[in-house]
């Protein structure tokens, strides 16, 4: 399968681009952000500038091992970036996965964003990506994000301790796909 097709994806509302080393700047305006470092960064010390730039390095790199990663979220409409999200290997709970995430920048908390994302992950890991299933985690009180997994069709599977700290899973097993 070409990657080219999940390269650049695009939603109701949102362009989903390749994350790339020129979104450095974006990347750093997003996750530097304390609301959204919070929900995502579980450090005892809130992330610093190197810590984004070797994040995003990763991320960049993830994309040329395995053809897939996240995506920079921007606007259909205007351009503007609204956040990160899309793909990616992860080991969580003593198993390998394929993780859904998601940071949208906070000025549009609320608008539905994170839900589209989420969507547009199942639809490419099921339907482009030929995956059969996919997990997603948090920590236990962000409950817009758990609220995003279970509309996006995630059922709760278990408290988790990632790096230290208490998260709950989350799996999507996809169309046809059962836990029998």
């Amino acid at each position: 399968m070409s990657t080219a097709t999940i390269e650049r994806v695009e939603t109701a509302r949102m362009l989903l681009e390749r994350l790339r080393p020129e979104h450095g700047p974006e990347q750093l305006g997003l996750l530097l952000d304390p609301r959204v470092s919070a929900t995502l960064w579980v450090a005892s010390e809130p992330p610093t500038e190197r810590d984004v730039i070797e994040g995003l390095r990763a991320k960049v790199d993830h994309w040329e091992r395995h053809g897939f990663g996240m995506w920079l979220l921007r606007d259909r409409e205007t351009g503007d970036v609204l956040g990160r999200g899309g793909l990616q290997y992860t080991y969580t709970a003593g198993l390998h996965d394929v993780e859904a995430g998601w940071a949208i920048v906070p000025e549009r908390w609320g608008q539905g964003l994170a839900t589209e994302l989420a969507g547009a992950c199942v639809e490419v890991a099921f339907e482009q990506l030929d995956l059969l299933q996919i997990v997603a985690f948090t920590l236990p009180d962000n409950v817009a994000s758990r609220r995003v997994m279970e509309k996006a069709g995630f059922e709760y599977e278990r408290d988790i301790v990632h790096v230290g700290l208490p998260h709950v899973l989350y799996r999507h097993r996809g169309a046809g796909n059962s836990s029998e």
